[in-house]
């Protein structure tokens, strides 16, 4: 069977995150019904990353098979014209081999947090952005994020309900810097476990803030426990850039 590789963009404002659920919106189901209604057939896509409510993504990747095969901007094309309701858009579309698989084939991920650091709330980034009006320190925070790069047992940055075998993973990059009225966050590893991105944020945000002191982070860090953790970041602000292969 014919396997295809799209990436895609979306607002997750409107979604009950990625991942199907029975009776809500997410883009999982926006992107199978767009399918179905494109060439009749039911399918079961797979993801590099199955991203929370209200999570968003200018590089997410998919696959999925289909019973004939298309041409490449066949299927973007008629995908897009069936997303058209949806704030979910096709940016790209490639065939692959049957050995290709969205999330297993996945050799990094790479994330963006934006902070909206200004006394105004934002109106065009309204629901896209994390809104602290004090005035943050974004070198300590880049500073006290140092501490998180490498591998570690990341049980303090780690949602209670994460289904992941071990709290162990290899914090590639972890970067932190001020564009204008944004201060931007980065991450970069193979995988990622559950909220882990929000949680060491919204950490790094305290030490921005005045409330941490930047060897408070790597304190936390080898404390191996979610009750050290800082207050979790909101999932407005967070997005799926990349994902390499």
């Amino acid at each position: 069977m014919p396997r295809y590789r799209l990436t895609l963009e979306y607002d997750g404002s409107g979604y009950n995150g990625f991942q199907t659920q029975p009776g809500q919106p997410t883009v999982q189901g926006a992107v199978e019904t767009a399918i179905t209604a494109f060439c009749g057939q039911t399918v079961r896509i797979a993801a590099a990353g199955r991203t929370d409510t209200g999570v968003h993504a200018t590089g997410q990747v998919i696959s999925f098979d289909l019973d004939r095969a298309w041409p490449e901007r066949t299927v973007m094309n008629a995908l897009n014209a069936h997303l058209v309701g949806e704030a979910v858009s096709v940016l790209d579309c490639v065939s692959v081999d049957d050995e290709f698989h969205a999330r297993f084939s996945a050799t990094g991920r790479r994330y963006l947090y934006r902070i909206l650091n200004r006394r105004g709330p934002p109106a065009l980034d309204k629901g896209r952005v994390w809104h602290i009006r004090k005035r943050m320190d974004e070198e300590a925070m880049h500073e006290a994020a140092q501490a998180l790069v490498g591998l570690h047992d990341f049980t303090t940055f780690r949602d209670v309900n994460c289904q992941s075998k071990s709290p162990e993973k290899t914090l590639d990059v972890a970067r932190v810097f001020r564009n204008g009225d944004e201060i931007c966050l980065q991450f970069e590893a193979r995988s990622f476990l559950h909220r882990q991105v929000r949680s060491m944020t919204g950490t790094l945000a305290e030490v921005g803030q005045g409330r941490w002191g930047v060897e408070d982070v790597a304190a936390a860090l080898a404390a191996r426990d979610r009750a050290a953790c800082g207050p979790v970041a909101p999932s407005d602000g967070l997005y799926l850039t990349c994902v390499d292969y």
